[in-house]
């Protein structure tokens, strides 16, 4: 048994809390998985976790390991991947993040051309809207809306992100188009979040600076895809990112409104930890989605549908 499988499995065990979750994850048994554990201790002199059955409680001794051993076994797959890096066969398995409606709308949609390229790669996808700590969590990377600030992570921009004030044609209809920003007082703004129970202000960009607004509204919530959806049925205006309505926008189901106020776009970056050598793998699915969205992203392009 090599040192580099019972390290690995200590850390799957200690991070899913469960010997049955790894060995269902890990194709093993859960007794392979406790003798492993049981090799590394005698190996080691030390007690590494407690096992009752309220679950796996770490020592210190375990504490310590784990930390450890997270960077230890990341670097080995780091010059394994940087020593397969030059081959034209990418392999493995890679996972990742997303933003839940950009997964679906524009990842999901980009998986089938990707894997005709790299057929011996496994892939995962995990659409979310939550953070992922992809180094504890065993991500590869991520893809995030907006700036990253941990120095742990290295971020590469894909493309802008560029948020309007949208509505239906028939809203507009009734209720006007609003020309300047006081003229939103006189309309049903839809939120997106609460903030004590009060709607959020909007921010616009007017002669070079920020401007916050006060806007209201009978509906707010925190889905991103029923505000889209309150939107669509011209109940009222709200703020989207062109790459969530691009199809509506083209096809005259919505309009735009206050262009000319919009704040600089803010990117949507593939996030990935930062380590010594990139795996292949995960540069591989980077430029792929570089060259899948290009500049200006198809969903910006004038009839691409």
């Amino acid at each position: 048994m090599s040192r580099y499988t019972e390290l690995h499995s200590f850390v799957q065990v200690a991070q899913r809390g469960s010997f049955a979750a790894t060995a269902l994850s890990e194709g093993v048994t859960p007794a392979i998985l406790g003798r492993r554990l049981d090799a590394l201790e005698r190996r080691l002199g030390v007690k590494l976790m407690h096992r009752s059955t309220r679950g796996l409680t770490l020592t210190e001794p375990g504490e310590q390991l784990l930390e450890r051993a997270r960077h230890l076994l990341r670097e080995f797959d780091e010059v394994e991947a940087s020593i397969s890096s030059s081959s034209s066969s990418v392999s493995g398995h890679l996972v990742v993040s997303a933003p839940a409606s950009f997964g679906r709308l524009h990842v999901a949609p980009h998986v089938l051309a990707f894997q005709k390229l790299f057929p011996e790669l496994k892939l995962s996808f995990d659409f979310t809207d939550s953070v992922i700590d992809l180094i504890g969590e065993n991500y590869d990377m991520s893809l995030r809306i907006g700036a990253v600030t941990d120095p742990n992570y290295v971020a590469i921009k894909l493309f802008p992100n560029r948020r309007v004030v949208c509505g239906t044609p028939g809203y507009f209809a009734e209720h006007g188009r609003p020309e300047t920003l006081e003229d939103l007082a006189r309309h049903n703004c839809l939120a997106f979040n609460l903030k004590g129970g009060q709607h959020r202000g909007w921010t616009f960009l007017r002669d070079g600076r920020q401007v916050a607004v006060k806007v209201a509204g009978n509906l707010a919530c925190n889905d991103g895809e029923l505000l889209f959806a309150w939107i669509r049925q011209g109940l009222g205006i709200g703020w989207r990112s062109t790459w969530e309505i691009h199809s509506e926008l083209q096809r005259g189901e919505l309009v735009t409104v206050l262009d000319e106020f919009a704040l600089p776009d803010y990117d949507i970056q593939a996030v990935y930890p930062q380590q010594r050598y990139l795996p292949a793998k995960v540069r591989c699915f980077i430029d792929f989605l570089r060259e899948q969205y290009n500049q200006p992203s198809y969903w910006e392009r004038p009839h691409s549908l």
